[in-house]
């Protein structure tokens, strides 16, 4: 699309907003940036020629052609719903990204889901990297898409935020990994959730590309069941077509075995189904089997996504931060046969019932945190009553190491002491790496004094 003369609102000045403003400005767009604070960023793209503003940018609304907005601007944003109602065209910076690719522009393989999506992303940049492919995992994790030149392919992971402000972003292959309930407070409803996470199909459903999901999610396998040409992938042996696990190996729709599931890190059968999703991507962008192989071979996890920690007195200690929401705690409390959970934090509207109940013979002992532990207390004592339970009400600097302390002494040898919070870290923590970060280190103090 052309953008020159074009006036573009863009508005938060963070790592998103900054980005969208140079690639509009170097398109020859007339840019204002505007964020609720003065921020240094926007000095800077004043000295790059954008006109700047501190405040809500209501009043900037009059005489823009389109507005960028932030990632996290939901629906319900004042400054989002009113260019909607102005009849403004509203979208994110990777609708942006996908409007300004030139002809030469790397295909994008897009990857979304309540979980698992940075795993996955990862793992496809692997197996692409293996095949000697020029790539990187972008989007919702590293670089802005805008800036991301030199690439033959592109692992592009999209949250349901980026998703929903989309119009005509439509990545070659894309998979939906599953779905469950999950920032509620943003979408309003689980139907717009749900809409916004199946926009990853919008080539599939419009003939031009391959839409990608996991048939052992009920919801997911029905959505999938509309769009022609799909292709599924499922934990157990897999039909013709289909990706999946025989006799312990994952293969591919062709029968070709690809690595062993036992292999697979980080363990856990929800992480054997995103190496499925990568495979299967990767797959239908051409990549043959043995790079599939090498590629998920030589994968390295990212950080807080089920690590093991250390272990402490015959006691493991595991950090999945990144678990942070219901849905995606199952995955690693289902992995370890006897667990101290620690749990806890901003559960973004979303009933941790299920879960609790899900999980509870497992449970040898439980320590909550954060502001909605009583949610996961109540669910507890509904489910495991006989589990003993220690609720830790501090928020200062020296919380996690009171909570590992306390999950220590539920712990006996053989046990797993497990991060897995189900929930947002934001109530405590400046994000999920740093809740991780704080438990590793109250780990690595409570072995200086064992």
């Amino acid at each position: 699309m052309t953008y020159a003369g074009r006036r573009v609102l863009v508005a938060g000045a963070r790592v998103a907003g900054i980005a969208s403003a140079r690639a509009l400005l170097r398109a020859g767009a007339t840019v204002t940036v505007v964020d609720a604070a003065a921020v240094p960023a926007l000095e800077e793209l004043a000295a790059q020629g954008a006109r700047t503003a501190v405040g809500t940018g209501l009043d900037l609304l009059a005489g823009q052609d389109e507005v960028v907005v932030s990632p996290g601007f939901a629906p319900h944003h004042p400054l989002a719903a009113a260019a909607v109602g102005k009849g403004l065209d509203v979208y994110s910076e990777p609708e942006l990204a996908w409007r300004l690719r030139g002809p030469d522009a790397p295909a994008w393989l897009g990857i979304t889901g309540t979980n698992g999506k940075t795993t996955t992303t990862t793992m496809l940049a692997a197996i692409l990297a293996a095949a000697g492919l020029r790539t990187a995992a972008l989007g919702n994790v590293g670089e802005p898409l805008v800036e991301a030149t030199g690439y033959d392919v592109l692992a592009v992971e999209l949250s349901s935020f980026q998703l929903y402000w989309s119009r005509l972003l439509a990545p070659s292959a894309g998979v939906l990994l599953n779905l469950a309930e999950d920032h509620l407070e943003w979408h309003g409803t689980f139907e717009h959730y749900t809409s916004a996470k199946t926009n990853i199909w919008r080539a599939a459903r419009q003939g031009a590309g391959t839409a990608v999901g996991n048939l052992d999610d009920p919801l997911v396998a029905a959505l999938l069941g509309q769009v022609e040409g799909a292709i599924g992938f499922t934990l157990g042996p897999p039909a013709t077509g289909v990706y999946g696990v025989a006799d312990g190996m994952l293969v591919d729709g062709a029968g070709n075995e690809l690595v062993e599931a036992a292999a697979v890190r980080p363990p856990g059968r929800h992480n054997v189904a995103n190496a499925l999703a990568a495979a299967a991507l990767a797959g239908s962008h051409g990549v043959a089997p043995a790079a599939v192989r090498a590629g998920l071979a030589g994968y390295v996890p990212q950080p807080h996504r089920n690590a093991h920690v250390d272990t402490v007195d015959g006691v493991a200690y595991v950090d999945d931060s990144k678990a942070t929401n219901p849905h995606a705690a199952i995955g690693s409390l289902l992995a370890y046969p006897r667990i101290v959970w620690i749990a806890g934090g901003q559960l973004k509207g979303v009933d941790p019932d299920d879960l609790v109940a899900r999980v509870a013979d497992r449970l040898a002992g439980a320590v909550l945190l954060g502001v909605d532990r009583a949610l996961i207390g109540a669910a507890l004592t509904r489910h495991a009553p006989e589990v003993p339970v220690v609720d830790v009400s501090s928020t200062d600097d020296g919380a996690m190491g009171e909570v590992v302390r306390a999950a220590a002494r539920l712990a006996t040898a053989g046990d797993t002491v497990l991060l897995a919070p189900a929930a947002a870290s934001k109530d405590m923590f400046v994000s999920f790496e740093a809740r991780g970060n704080a438990f590793a280190a109250a780990v690595r103090a409570l072995k200086e004094t064992s």
